[in-house]
């Protein structure tokens, strides 16, 4: 099909999605050029909307209002509106047509206009406008009418008077809209002016928002010192603060009720009876006027215990949205405070929500779902859960395709807004991914628009975690592990110390080189120290976030887990991509001879404990149940930790607890060498178990800002220990 063409004066360019006219160009979305040209194709023929819909947007369900948008966009590029229409005429309950003759234009044809359809357009188009404005004087509607444009018959003189009547009243609205237009600018990006920090603390905070009168900027902030976590408030006029809530616990994210009076957030907590899992999750409410004046305890407003909540927003004062986990996939649900009761929203048959906001001003619902092919699809829902519209997301070529976008709502309408870790995209409704340009050079997340719209909320700041060398024998003899205040003394030698995070360290199998993650550069990369010195192995792009890797067993090469896509890299740097046909979420262990590897992979939304086989790129279910973290022994022995952290091995017919690992289990991995499990209790004890000769021992204390166990070889313990998290919420000034 020909990529240019013309209609009547106006050149339309596919290519580089534009209309000129005159040589001066204008820009449109792709979809409302494919509008036009579907038009052009048919001119002078009624098109249907259900006819627009299926040919514009296949196999994507979109409503009648993204047609309109679209057709409003090109009347507007065309000089149209919908009182004058040249162009595109609507035709009521029937559909939409393009009166204009349109010219095709070949690859070696000259882009010149036919003169005599430029002529006959702009003469209809003045003719149109002339009988518009006619009415308003008579001399001028008698010279117009002498001159044989308009003749008027003696029956159609009351009809015409009623006609310039209403022309008349009809071009000054048009004529104020249009000045009205012009008067907004209303942006169609988003620039970022400059970035001040609001809070300037040695604490790691979180979650920032805005209240909704703009006032107040809550977030909820750690304490290292106290080990503490507590939502605080700031003025953003005097800059005061104000702690909420007292020793609050584990929570997520927070939000306002519209009236700004009550908060709401998910807190967990050990369940007291664990069912399926070893936390339960509250809802709760805090009125925030009070705490304002003295920190408040919260109130449960519902609680959780056979299944998991997060992300809480108000819909309305009565009414909170949530995600709920169910059977491992995410669903939208409602929960009404006044009746006590919930209800599900919108969920997806075939795969998960990854995440969701709610604007009050647009009244629509944004979320991000993965499908059972792992694609991801951002979706538009009214505030009663009914689907608007439904496409799937064009990553841009440097974001991997299975990374999880986050998006909010910012204030211009279609444009969303995410981090990806060092870098803000907007998201379009339509699945557009456009950069942000932002003068930052350091991690930044959560971004949430100001009431105004004219500036928004950021985390940025960094983690600082450190790789420690722990000699077994010396921990048995020295019971007494340093506090992370007095940080890592003799038994702690650091693995090349920086100030940002390394971490997740492993021995090379037969040789002498330890790999490790580091950021030390401002991106996630895998190096390798050998002893004297460290350098750089990966050569990942900016923004790519490693998550697991395992060494090949002839110690040339290294998995890498990277944005849920597995990636080998060698020893000279180079690396290829395995390709797997589904997110992998973790990485347990990786069989280089036999090309097998051990871990979670999302299915239909769901996670699953898989074998993969990396040859075929197949996969194989290895239990149902909900998996927490998996190794095999030397001698080929599986060990698993589901989500209450106990520990399996596979039996023939079921499989079976391993009852010395009882209430040994943590958050923290583990780790087997030589047929013994090592790992870290919440006690923040190091113990080992023996598979051959089930023998359990405690071995020592370890620092509480150990986070987990990396690797053992011989007396040796690699472990990472958590330095400092530098956190701060930042307002973002955007550009005018």
């Amino acid at each position: 099909m020909a990529q240019k063409y013309w209609i009547g004066g106006f050149h339309i360019d596919l290519s580089r999605n534009q209309i000129s006219q005159n040589n001066q160009s204008q820009t449109l979305a792709p979809k409302a050029l494919a509008v036009l040209t579907y038009l052009a194709k048919h001119q002078g023929e009624v098109v249907s909307q259900d006819t627009l819909l299926s040919e514009v947007w296949p196999d994507t369900v979109v409503s009648p209002n993204t047609l309109q948008r679209s057709i409003a966009q090109l009347r507007k590029a065309l000089g149209d509106d919908g009182k004058v229409q040249v162009y595109i005429k609507t035709h009521a309950k029937q559909g939409y047509s393009l009166e204009c003759d349109v010219r095709w234009i070949n690859h070696n044809e000259i882009s010149q206009p036919d003169e005599k359809l430029v002529e006959e357009t702009e003469a209809d188009k003045n003719f149109v406008a002339k009988e518009v404005t006619v009415g308003q004087n008579s001399a001028e509607k008698k010279a117009y009418q002498s001159s044989g444009a308009i003749k008027d018959k003696p029956e159609e003189k009351k009809s015409n008077l009623v006609l310039m009547v209403t022309a008349a009243l009809t071009a000054i609205v048009v004529g104020l809209v249009g000045f009205l237009n012009m008067q907004s600018n209303e942006p169609t990006t988003i620039n970022i002016s400059h970035i001040r920090a609001l809070t300037a603390t040695d604490n790691k905070e979180h979650g920032g928002i805005y209240s909704p009168d703009g006032q107040y900027i809550v977030f909820r902030r750690y304490s290292i010192e106290t080990c503490s976590n507590n939502i605080w408030a700031k003025d953003a006029k005097t800059q005061g603060e104000f702690q909420l809530t007292r020793n609050l616990g584990t929570f997520g994210s927070h939000s306002f009720s519209p009236d700004g009076k009550q908060l709401a957030f998910i807190k967990s907590d050990d369940c007291t009876t664990p069912v399926n899992q070893k936390r339960c999750y509250k809802l709760m409410g805090l009125d925030f006027h009070a705490a304002l004046r003295t920190s408040q305890q919260p109130n449960v407003l519902l609680e959780c215990t056979d299944s998991s909540i997060r992300s809480p927003i108000w819909l309305d004062n009565n009414n909170i949205a949530m995600l709920q986990n169910k059977n491992g996939r995410w669903l939208l649900i409602r929960y009404s405070i006044s009746e006590n009761r919930s209800q599900v929203i919108y969920e997806v048959n075939d795969g998960s929500i990854a995440a969701y906001d709610y604007s009050p001003a647009f009244g629509k619902i944004a979320l991000t779902s993965t499908r059972k092919d792992g694609e991801s699809f951002i979706e538009m829902l009214d505030v009663s859960g009914k689907l608007i519209s439904s496409h799937k997301i064009n990553y841009p070529q440097h974001i991997s395709r299975f990374k999880l976008i986050r998006p909010n709502f910012s204030t211009i309408d279609n444009l969303l807004i995410f981090s990806t870790g060092r870098q803000l995209y907007t998201l379009s409704y339509d699945g557009q991914v456009e950069k942000v340009s932002l003068p930052l050079d350091v991690p930044i997340s959560s971004p949430k628009f100001h009431p105004d719209g004219d500036k928004m909320l950021a985390i940025k700041g960094f983690m600082d975690r450190d790789i420690v060398s722990v000699s077994i024998s010396q921990l048995r003899q020295n019971n007494r592990a340093p506090s992370l205040e007095e940080g890592p003394d003799y038994n702690h030698p650091t693995i090349d110390r920086s100030i940002l995070n390394e971490d997740k360290a492993i021995w090379q199998p037969d040789g002498d080189l330890i790999a490790f993650r580091s950021e030390r550069f401002g991106e996630d990369q895998i190096w390798v120290n050998d002893g004297s010195g460290s350098r750089q192995l990966s050569r990942f792009p900016m923004d790519v976030f490693l998550y697991q890797f395992d060494w090949a067993l002839d110690g040339k090469s290294i998995l890498a887990n990277t944005d849920r896509e597995l990636t080998q890299v060698f020893l000279d740097g180079s690396d290829k991509t395995i390709p797997t046909s589904q997110p992998v979420e973790t990485l347990f262990q990786w069989d280089s001879e036999k090309q097998k590897a051990l871990a979670l992979v999302r299915i239909s939304g769901i996670l699953r404990f898989v074998e993969l086989d990396l040859e075929r790129g197949s996969s194989r279910v290895i239990t149902d149940k909900r998996v927490y973290w998996a190794q095999r022994s030397e001698s080929g022995q599986l060990v698993y930790m589901d989500q209450l952290h106990r520990f399996w091995r596979p039996g023939p017919v079921e499989d079976k607890l391993i009852p010395s690992l009882v209430n040994q289990g943590s958050e923290r991995q583990f780790v087997i060498e030589d047929n013994v499990i090592y790992g870290i209790n919440e006690d923040h004890q190091l113990w080992s178990y023996s598979l051959e000769e089930d023998e359990f021992e405690v071995i020592g204390n370890v620092s509480n800002g150990i986070d987990y166990v990396t690797d053992v070889k011989q007396d040796d313990v690699l472990m990472s220990l958590r330095i400092a998290s530098k956190k701060e919420v930042a307002e973002l000034t955007l550009a005018r």
